[in-house]
């Protein structure tokens, strides 16, 4: 690693989990960083933030946010840490009278989604296209909300949901035949990135009852283990302090590690760590891996479906999006 000057002060918002707590509280420094921890709730807020202000100088945001972002020259980097993860076969709700038995039955229908930007939808829609042959094109995708990236350009099958209509109440009134639960649309209410965003009921069958099974053998023959939030790098720190970018990794690597050594000690202590622990029966002891290595068929996943869903203008590589610390 390249020597280490004098500490440098960075603004870094990323959220507080178990495995990134350690950072976040300073009992893992990050070697060459004076850092000052911002706590932005709930944290999506803050990628809006990042890719249209670059307001932080290391931020947490959603991949492919990131990857759209990055395509249309955001002056930002990601590292290979991913500090949530899960399978997306569960989550597409369906009215039980809109004829969808199979996935191929959403084309020619309307669905509901945040913003077609929004991860989790981006997720699904691959494994929608992928492993079921639907045709992307053939669904509508209604959405309420911007999309983050303000250069993006919707494709022709995405539209806007009328003024004061929400997709809860387009559901319901039977104006989608299917939609995203949570805050990738229905089931909830306010907006995500103000932090007025809360869950509500949404009492419709999910198009995959066996989305475990389904999730297990798709990781099984993929190795695709979608990621979420991202860390990313300001450019112009990069450029100046290229150590900065081992430092970050290192600090975060050692916060999970010990996390990890902690909860094969003792247990899960809470909800997330509960989520992680059931997890490692499906991908491994580490439940949230890091570096490119590891990560490598789920990175080149997520930048090929951008593309196919008409994310990005372009195909992006993998040195364009990702700083590799193995190589620093």
């Amino acid at each position: 690693m390249t020597s280490v000057p004098e500490k440098i002060r960075l603004k870094i918002a990323v959220a507080e989990f178990p495995h990134t707590a350690a950072v976040r509280n300073g009992s893992i420094p990050i070697e060459g960083v004076d850092a000052e921890i911002l706590t932005i709730h709930p944290q999506i807020g803050a990628f809006r933030r990042m890719v249209r202000n670059v307001e932080f100088d290391v931020c947490e945001i959603a991949p492919t946010t990131y990857i759209i972002a990055r395509a249309y020259g955001a002056p930002f980097k990601a590292l290979p840490i991913f500090v949530t993860r899960t399978f997306h076969h569960s989550g597409l709700l369906v009215r039980p009278d809109a004829g969808i038995k199979t996935p191929k039955d959403l084309e020619g229908k309307k669905v509901g989604v945040r913003a077609y930007s929004v991860t989790t939808g981006v997720w699904t829609r691959a494994v929608l296209m992928e492993e079921f042959g639907v045709d992307n094109s053939k669904v509508t995708w209604v959405v309420d909300d911007e999309e983050h990236v303000a250069q993006l350009k919707l494709p022709p099958n995405v539209i806007h949901a009328p003024a004061g209509r929400s997709l809860a109440d387009m559901m319901a009134d039977g104006e989608l035949a299917a939609g995203f639960h949570g805050n990738a649309g229905i089931g909830r209410s306010g907006s995500p990135t103000d932090g007025g965003w809360k869950e509500v009921e949404a009492n419709y069958p999910d198009l995959f009852p066996n989305a475990k099974e389904l999730e297990a053998d798709w990781y099984k023959r993929t190795s695709i283990y979608p990621m979420h939030g991202t860390i990313v790098v300001k450019d112009s720190i990069l450029k100046e302090h290229p150590w900065v970018a081992k430092s970050i990794y290192n600090a975060f690597a050692q916060a999970k590690d010990e996390w990890l050594a902690r909860l094969n000690r003792e247990g899960p202590a809470d909800k997330t760590e509960k989520k992680y622990d059931n997890l490692r029966k499906l991908v491994g002891p580490d439940p949230l891996p890091y570096g490119i290595e590891p990560n490598l068929p789920t990175i080149l996943a997520l930048e090929r479906t951008a593309f196919a869903q008409g994310l990005t203008p372009k195909k992006m590589t993998l040195e364009e999006l990702f700083i590799d610390p193995a190589k620093i």
